[in-house]
């Protein structure tokens, strides 16, 4: 499914796909309380990220496969 919104998503995509991202850090840059622009939970509901604990260091966002394949195929 392709949206207006998915040149944001992949943006988000591939900053978190340089490198695991704190979900605070994520949060803080791309979460909105705007309805039409719901980029974070459109990459989310989609597969593209994914967050994970790392023990001891907290919860991080990555890519997943889907979203490294959704970066490379724009």
């Amino acid at each position: 499914m392709t949206t207006n919104l998915d040149p944001l998503v992949r943006d988000l995509v591939e900053w978190v796909a340089k490198e695991p991202r704190l979900y605070t850090d994520v949060l803080e840059a791309w979460r909105t309380s705007c309805p039409r622009l719901t980029v974070w939970e459109d990459a989310v509901d989609r597969g593209l990220v994914e967050r994970q604990i790392i023990s001891g260091h907290g919860v991080f966002v990555m890519a997943t496969a889907a979203g490294r394949d959704f970066v490379k195929s724009q």
